[in-house]
């Protein structure tokens, strides 16, 4: 008990000096925050001249990207959407030369990539052309098309790059193919695309003899995309490819 009253009492004498150190600590702070502001305004007066460049500069910038979006890009982009209709029909009708090629009244894919490759649209007809080129079985144009191709949707990103495991595929390049088809399932894991490339990427585990991870995939697509085409067809393939592993 004494130890603790001798504690309290010492506490209990420490609230003037406190106070006084408290009072000195503030006007330190104040003298330290008046230089700051001294120093800070003596460089605004210094280099006044160079933060109105600098200033001026960034809304120059700012100003001119909101031009070349405005008046440049979105009404060339709009006009290869327009041009790119029938070109989109043709594709449709699997009529893939005149897709690519043109009618000779309206322009190809390679005409849209040619005239407005910046676009949207002009991106959007490398993929068109890619795939184009796949059907017409030039898989390294496709490839070539495929790769210029840029997009974060959820759905044509994985397809791009499962078309490109098909093309290398057709190539012989096994390896390269199963690469691909792995990065596509993984992109997004949604029922449209992840396991039709689950299940390519099985098929080709399978024929080379890696039927243990070719089963993990087929169970995956079982347990995760049971209601996709490939999920209820799926069972087949299980049953295949435990009667090799039992071989």
């Amino acid at each position: 008990m004494k130890i603790i009253y001798f504690c309290l009492t010492i506490f209990e004498n420490r609230p003037y000096n406190m106070t006084k150190d408290k009072k000195h600590k503030q006007v330190d702070n104040l003298t330290e925050v008046e230089s700051a502001l001294t120093k800070t305004e003596q460089f605004l007066e210094s280099n006044q001249k160079l933060i109105s460049i600098v200033i001026g500069a960034i809304v120059v910038i700012a100003v001119g990207y909101l031009g070349l979006n405005k008046f440049y890009l979105e009404p060339r982009t709009k006009n290869a959407q327009d041009q790119m209709f029938q070109a989109q029909n043709y594709f449709a009708k699997d009529s893939f030369n005149l897709a690519l090629n043109g009618d000779g009244t309206n322009p190809g894919f390679l005409d849209i990539i040619d005239d407005f490759g910046s676009t949207n649209a002009g991106n959007l007809a490398r993929y068109y052309a890619g795939v184009s080129y796949l059907h017409m079985g030039q898989f390294d144009k496709a490839i070539d098309y495929l790769k210029k191709f840029d997009t974060k949707d959820a759905l044509l990103g994985p397809i791009s790059v499962g078309a490109q495991g098909d093309a290398q595929l057709e190539l012989g390049k096994t390896e390269k193919a199963l690469d691909l088809y792995t990065e596509a399932y993984k992109m997004n894991d949604n029922i449209l695309t992840a396991p039709i490339y689950m299940l390519k990427a099985g098929e080709l585990l399978e024929s080379t003899n890696k039927t243990a991870d070719a089963l993990k995939l087929y169970e995956a697509i079982k347990l995760k995309f049971p209601e996709s085409n490939e999920g209820r067809s799926i069972d087949k393939y299980i049953a295949r490819v435990k009667i090799k592993m039992n071989a």
